[in-house]
């Protein structure tokens, strides 16, 4: 577990100004401060809170709300479909809370923990691990921006905005690791930032499913450019997981 929480941590700076930002602007969107709390604690979806907040705050209907937050948390289906051959013995008891904490930065550790090719037994300690960080990171940083955006009129301009941004990149970055990886990522930019203008998120999931074919078409073209356990971002003691 401790591992866990260790190999999350840097992506956690990226995670602190995102949550004091929402926390802040959710309030000043005219959410309640118990229903700002409540959407991290039982929702706990960054972007999804974000969008929400948004919305709520221009006086979009619910049904619309649940259906924009749905179209972007998609992406989420992609990351447990790459988790599943890996956890697939686990219990329900371990897969239903897991599946919850599922977020993009624990995403990421998780997966090249279980990339790294030993027989280790508990791997899914380390998740967890990763997991309750990012998980208490958040309700934290929700509660300083919650209590800041009560004292402080309009939040938005602290310049927090580039949280967001800068997270994902930083998640993004040290998975990049051979030219079929490298395709998906630039085709996939490309497509989102041209189908920005389309409604609901849609561009994001256009620009996921051309970016899944692309790498599947880069892996044709280099089937032996694929990542080894040399080409991943070292991990601090991958044998030592709880």
């Amino acid at each position: 577990m401790i591992n866990g929480a260790k190999a999350t941590f840097p992506l956690e700076v990226g995670a602190v100004p995102f949550g004091i930002i929402f926390g802040a602007l959710a309030v000043n969107s005219g959410i309640s401060p118990a229903g700002t709390m409540g959407m991290s604690l039982f929702v706990y979806a960054g972007s999804a809170q974000f969008i929400a907040a948004g919305l709520v705050a221009s006086g979009t209907c619910i049904a619309l709300i649940i259906f924009t937050t749905f179209i972007v948390n998609l992406r989420h289906a992609l990351y447990a479909a790459t988790l599943s051959p890996h956890m697939k013995d686990l219990p329900q008891r371990w897969l239903l809370p897991l599946g919850f904490w599922l977020t993009d930065e624990s995403f990421v550790v998780v997966a090249q923990r279980y990339y790294h090719r030993d027989d280790s037994p508990y791997k899914h300690w380390f998740y967890l691990g990763s997991a309750l960080f990012m998980y208490a990171n958040w309700q934290l940083m929700t509660l300083i921006g919650l209590i800041a955006g009560q004292n402080i009129e309009d939040p938005s301009r602290w310049g927090l905005q580039f949280a967001l941004a800068a997270t994902f990149i930083g998640i993004l970055v040290p998975t990049i690791t051979n030219r079929p990886i490298a395709t998906a990522v630039f085709v996939a930019a490309v497509t989102a930032f041209v189908a920005n203008p389309l409604p609901n998120r849609l561009g994001l999931i256009l620009a996921a499913l051309l970016g899944m074919l692309a790498g599947v078409l880069a892996e044709r073209i280099w089937p032996d450019d694929v990542p080894d356990d040399e080409a991943l971002p070292d991990l601090e003691d991958s044998d030592a997981v709880v």
